[in-house]
């Protein structure tokens, strides 16, 4: 299979037309092999329009969902990142590539394993992995200057908005299916956030979420 022709349509083909048009990001594309993050009989399919399966029953997300979301938190090469959910790593690559350090949560030791050595097999060193619960964050580190959040989830977690730094943003996918929202989160001071509604999708949910719950109202 010729993988740099398929990377390319990927690229022209899915991603680009998700209006997905920063030349940074789109550059980044080509050069973080996306068939190094999956399993060698996923190879051939890492470049199709489709959530890959991962080894726990997770999947990955699509490339045209993980690049669109990724161009929409406007990172800055001096940011601090915080990942919630690793999953394969490939994600994980694309903000490390793009940021000073990268903070990245998973809940399944396995996959984070998998990912460590995959992100050490591509030479980068700015990433930190840590076994938990993403849901909570990481406060020892925090502010955090982004946040992505890589599974939906029933409400945005008001812990997450609070470790990020003042001008920070979270990109987070919010509801249940059929239809779902990516929001992006900015904290505007200490006490005010703004929100965003940039589009509807549906996602895998994020492991241990279902905890999350709206505000009920009682009359």
């Amino acid at each position: 299979m010729d993988f740099e022709q398929a990377r390319f349509n990927m690229v022209e083909q899915q991603i680009r037309p998700w209006d997905v048009l920063d030349p940074t990001i789109l550059d980044l594309l080509f050069h973080v092999k996306r068939e190094d993050f999956v399993g060698e009989e996923q190879r051939a399919l890492s470049f199709t329009d489709v959530e890959l399966p991962l080894p726990n029953g997770s999947r990955m997300l699509q490339p045209k969902q993980e690049a669109r979301m990724v161009q929409d938190l406007v990172l800055q090469p001096s940011d601090k990142v915080l990942e919630i959910g690793t999953g394969s790593g490939y994600v994980t690559a694309l903000l490390a590539k793009l940021t000073e350090k990268v903070f990245s949560m998973e809940c399944d030791a396995a996959m984070l394993a998998s990912a460590a050595a995959r992100l050490h097999q591509a030479g980068l060193d700015n990433v930190q992995l840590i076994e938990g619960n993403g849901l909570e964050g990481l406060e020892k580190q925090a502010p955090f200057n982004a946040i992505f959040v890589g599974g939906s989830v029933p409400v945005v977690p008001e812990t997450l908005k609070q470790q990020l730094a003042i001008g920070g943003r979270m990109i987070v996918t919010v509801g249940d299916e059929p239809v779902m929202t990516v929001c992006l989160i900015r904290r505007e001071s200490e006490a005010n956030f703004t929100e965003t509604k940039l589009y509807e999708t549906v996602i895998p949910r994020l492991a241990g979420s279902e905890a999350l719950q709206p505000e009920r109202f009682v009359f």
